[in-house]
């Protein structure tokens, strides 16, 4: 077993390192007919001047070239700003498609061949390290073998390095994806197969690697809580939503000339849902097109409460929603990272929550501009003052780069747990009007300690463990690996009648009195 799993991990640090290493594998060069295709017609006499001196020349980076070729960019509109000729300043982004038909090597030469040898026998390679495990391990069931006290489950060397290339991966896809030119092309036979006519961008990369982690990694899952059917079940459910609804459906409806549409990602987690370009794409494509816009808001706004009411915030954040996916089953390894103190609770409460009210108001900046034509309110652009702002710090830097290259750093719930404003709408009903609670039996426990090192979401699980109460609380997923790895049988996750939920009395000496948190 053990020549299998070296064998495999063999396999996946070489595909691992393929990867890495096709950064540099390609060279650049831009000709003037390459040029001539790829920049419209109205910006050529403009850029052409300055982009003369790369004609024919050979750049061995994609770095080097992508930074020639903006700075010629910037120079052309740094003189157009000068001359306050707004008209011509240039705001399409090139970078990305001139540097992908300058492309030439190895990368272009043997997409298939590549594409194989680092997803698919990496993934061989995983399978095998991992498959074993079921059997080196022993019995089903979670022990206290020091499994999170290594360096790259306890913020050793290993996690500050995997944290490092997430976050560097996160930046330069979010703002350099020129840059990381070869990785797109690499997942071009995928795109290919959905759509032979498609072309992989930046965010297909995205999709497949969100997917490709998810599934890997849930194999992972499954191996380790085996032991319990509802880890198995909920594990097969969001690897399922995210290769179906979050990855292939989108993609099947772009090639059938639809739009592009994620049925199971609502607002205000899919924060450009009433943005002005999608409302016109959704109102413009007809029946199908009306349908995605009637769901979407039935979801948030019937969907929600209903569901809620009757399962918990978990039907949604650890069944269905790619996010928790993601942090479920890749961020598995780090849940035990996650602050327990009541500093980082107080934290969490007015951030997740504050986050929520900015996308509230938000939205209706951009609903006012849609509805009005207007584009200020007060005198404020609502793009400027609202929209972007919240694009790029919530909806790229805090859930992208912080809400997932966090993960070795602060757990795998990051952006779960402080940012994500469709969490905290959820946990605000769950917390008031909601069947779901975690039944706690106080005379069982034996003060392990397990149900709160496990817990991803911050909860002293074994505070309430220990006094008998019921766990109601609005950060709550109801992932259920607090039951999960109790030794005892002392946890329960159960969807009942309302009466009761917050808790019994609490004994204290000879006198009760009831405690709630």
């Amino acid at each position: 077993m053990k020549a299998i799993r070296y064998t495999g991990l063999a396999l996946f640090l070489f595909s691992l390192g393929l990867l890495l290493a096709l950064f540099f594998a390609s060279s650049y060069t831009l000709t003037e007919q390459l040029f001539n295709t790829q920049v419209k017609k109205e910006h050529q006499e403009l850029l052409r001047p300055e982009v003369a001196s790369m004609f024919g020349k050979t750049y061995g980076l994609s770095i080097s070239f992508v930074n020639s070729l903006n700075s010629a960019i910037e120079r052309v509109n740094d003189k157009k700003r000068a001359e306050q000729a707004w008209d011509q300043v240039i705001y399409d982004d090139y970078a990305g498609s001139i540097t992908r038909a300058a492309t030439s090597g190895v990368i272009k030469t043997h997409t298939t061949l590549l594409f194989i040898l680092v997803f698919v026998v990496g993934s061989i390679g995983a399978l095998m390290y991992l498959l074993p495990q079921a059997q080196l391990a022993g019995p089903p069931g979670i022990k206290n073998n020091g499994i999170f006290h290594n360096s790259l489950n306890n913020r050793g060397w290993m996690g500050i390095l995997v944290g490092t290339l997430l976050i560097l991966f996160y930046i330069a896809l979010y703002f350099f994806d020129a840059y990381i030119t070869n990785w797109i092309i690499l997942v071009d036979p995928v795109q290919k197969l959905i759509n032979p006519s498609g072309q992989s961008s930046q965010w297909f990369l995205y999709g497949f690697l969100y997917t490709f982690a998810v599934l890997v990694m849930g194999v992972r899952m499954l191996i380790k809580y085996r032991h319990s059917k509802y880890q198995v079940f909920r594990t097969i459910s969001v690897m399922f939503f995210q290769l179906s609804f979050a990855f292939l459906i989108p993609e099947i409806l772009v090639r059938l000339n639809q739009p592009y549409f994620d049925f199971k990602n609502m607002w205000p987690l899919d924060y450009d849902f009433f943005d002005a370009w999608h409302l016109n794409t959704l109102t413009s494509s007809g029946g199908l097109g009306l349908f995605m816009l009637v769901w979407g808001i039935t979801l948030f706004a019937v969907g929600v409460p209903v569901f809620v009411y009757f399962f918990g915030k978990r039907w949604y954040c650890s069944w269905v929603c790619g996010c928790g996916g993601l942090a479920e089953t890749a961020g598995d390894p780090f849940r035990q990272l996650s602050d327990k103190s009541l500093k980082a609770w107080k934290i969490e409460r007015w951030l997740v929550h504050g986050v929520l009210v900015f996308a509230v108001i938000m939205t209706a900046g951009v609903l006012y501009s849609f509805f009005t034509g207007s584009d200020t309110i007060a005198g404020l652009s609502t793009y400027t003052w609202l929209r972007q702002p919240y694009g790029f710090f919530i909806g790229a830097i805090f859930s992208g780069v912080v809400g997932t290259g966090f993960y070795p750093l602060m757990g795998n719930r990051v952006w779960c747990r402080f940012g994500c404003p469709l969490a905290a709408y959820l946990g605000i009903v769950q917390r008031f009007k909601s069947r779901f609670r975690i039944t706690t039996n106080g005379g069982q426990c034996i003060s392990c300690g397990n149900c709160s090192t496990y817990c991803e979401m911050g909860i002293d699980v074994r505070w309430y463990a220990q006094r008998g109460q019921n766990i109601v609380r609005a950060s709550c997923v109801g992932c259920g690996v607090c039951s999960s790895v109790c030794p005892r049988g002392v946890l329960n996750l159960e969807n009942r009648d309302e009466d009761g939920r917050f808790g019994k009395p609490i004994l204290i000496g000879n006198n009760s009195s009831t405690l709630q948190k």
